[in-house]
């Protein structure tokens, strides 16, 4: 499914997903943005800072999050993996805790859970904390975002420990397959598409780089401030006003800098990849819309996986249940700079030519009128609204599904998700698979054992055919 889920506030969540079923079978047109505005309160700076806050009294608990417009889409190949280093420099010495592990410490005092993550276009940091915490919480995430230090001795620490989390993901035969099959499908942009970085890069890094990093993104114009939880809305934008207002607007990174464009794939292109596996891997990835350029597709793009990922779906019937395939699955990655289109799934070596082709078939089916019923995209429609109203449970994941959506399309597109995918028709479905999968250039991987490979006579040339049996 596509990373993006709609999640919202409410102060019961028994009303709130009363109500959220109720919007979902299309009871009031336009009231499921209505209603996120009405919960989720902004305010911006005039720096530039955005903060924004979600009430929620349930249980005495508060996130405090930051999040940056940040992540591999920033990374030119000198800088391959530095926006993910950074965020390990994060949580240590600033101005205002100079010392080693003096943030920590901090942190431990407040009785905090916390952390950073590094996708492709957002890092994040939040705290979770007890409700009385939550200004020295967001104080402590204010010290970090403007005053870091980057000691040399801690740099070096944290490099080894990234080092050490990419000697983990080198040896799990999946990371593999995904590093080959991107630079296939990215090309000159796989930079800009690989979080965890190159080994030679990671560990060249110098404090110099940290603060280029710093200066360009970590800028409040930049940066948004999510506060959800048993807070008050009032009280975090005064606190924020306080913390915040000395901090200097810059200029805005992507005017200064802008992203290049990602390089159209323009042939096929097959990937195989050897590793002491057991079974045959298949992996299928076209370049798919960007949220920036086609945000309809987007929406049809969800629908259209979940449509094809039922149980019991025409797909499924003929591809899995009918034995070619061990198992397969269609996923969206919602992406502000071309988000990639993948159906994956397992299968015997001896079919491996068979499903694929099958697969091909039944994708050239998926176009046509009659395929993808009106009873589907209504099913789907209302089961993803379900699911996504269940996260609700925990306020923090609420959070980091809100920064998300602030750093890679914007709150706007967050408030209007569910009205509008529940609009998607047959039609769209249709149009967004013509546009982006059905004879379009795509990267074909497997991932194999070496005496597997040897036995079927598999080449990378045959899967950049499609050559069937």
């Amino acid at each position: 499914m596509g990373t993006g889920q709609l999640l919202r506030h409410g102060t019961s969540l028994r009303t709130t997903l009363a109500v959220m079923l109720m919007l979902a079978f299309g009871t009031v047109l336009h009231a499921q943005r209505a209603e996120l505005e009405k919960r989720i309160r902004r305010e911006t700076l005039p720096n530039g800072l955005e903060v924004i806050v979600v009430e929620n009294h349930g249980v005495p608990l508060a996130t405090v999050e930051a999040d940056a417009k940040n992540g591999s889409f920033t990374q030119s190949a000198t800088y391959e993996g530095l926006s993910h280093l950074y965020e390990h420099m994060f949580f240590k010495s600033n101005a205002a805790y100079p010392q080693p592990e003096a943030f920590v410490n901090r942190a431990s005092e407040l009785g905090a859970v916390f952390n950073g993550t590094t996708q492709e276009e957002q890092v994040n940091y939040y705290l979770t904390v007890p409700s009385d915490s939550t200004m020295p919480a967001l104080e402590l995430l204010a010290s970090a975002l403007k005053s870091p230090i980057f000691r040399q001795d801690e740099l070096e620490r944290e490099r080894a420990v990234v080092i050490g989390e990419y000697d983990r993901a080198e040896s799990d035969p999946f990371h593999a397959l995904q590093t080959t099959m991107g630079k296939a499908l990215w090309g000159t942009a796989w930079s800009r598409k690989n979080p965890l970085g190159e080994r030679q890069v990671i560990l060249a890094t110098t404090p110099e780089q940290m603060r280029t990093i710093q200066k360009k993104y970590y800028v409040p114009n930049n940066t948004a401030i999510i506060v959800t939880g048993d807070v008050s809305a009032d009280a975090i934008f005064a606190a924020s006003r306080r913390l915040f207002s000395d901090w200097p607007r810059a200029a805005d990174p992507f005017v200064t800098d802008p992203i290049p464009p990602v390089p159209p794939l323009t042939r096929n292109v097959g990937v195989v990849v050897e590793q002491p596996v057991n079974a045959v891997f298949v992996m299928l990835q076209w370049q798919g819309p960007g949220a920036h350029t086609d945000v309809p597709a987007t929406y049809a793009a969800d629908v259209f996986s979940d449509v094809l990922n039922q149980p019991g779906s025409r797909f499924q019937r003929k591809l899995v249940d009918s034995g070619v395939w061990q198992s397969l699955g269609v996923n969206y990655y919602t992406l502000n700079q071309v988000g990639p289109i993948t159906i994956s799934g397992e299968v015997a070596p001896a079919k491996l030519r068979e499903a694929i082709a099958a697969l091909d078939r039944e994708l050239r089916e998926v176009v046509k009128p009659g395929y993808i019923t009106t009873d589907a995209v209504d099913g789907v429609k209302r089961r993803r609204i379900v699911g996504t109203m269940e996260s609700l449970e925990r306020a923090s994941g609420f959070t980091h599904q809100l920064g998300f959506w602030w750093s890679v399309t914007g709150l706007d597109y967050f408030f209007g998700y569910v009205d509008t995918m529940g609009k998607q028709t047959p039609r769209d479905l249709e149009r967004y698979a013509s546009r982006y999968i059905v004879g379009k250039p795509r990267v074909t991987g497997v991932l194999l054992a070496p005496e597997t490979r040897r036995a079927i006579k598999l080449t990378e040339s045959e899967l950049a055919s499609g050559a069937t049996p």
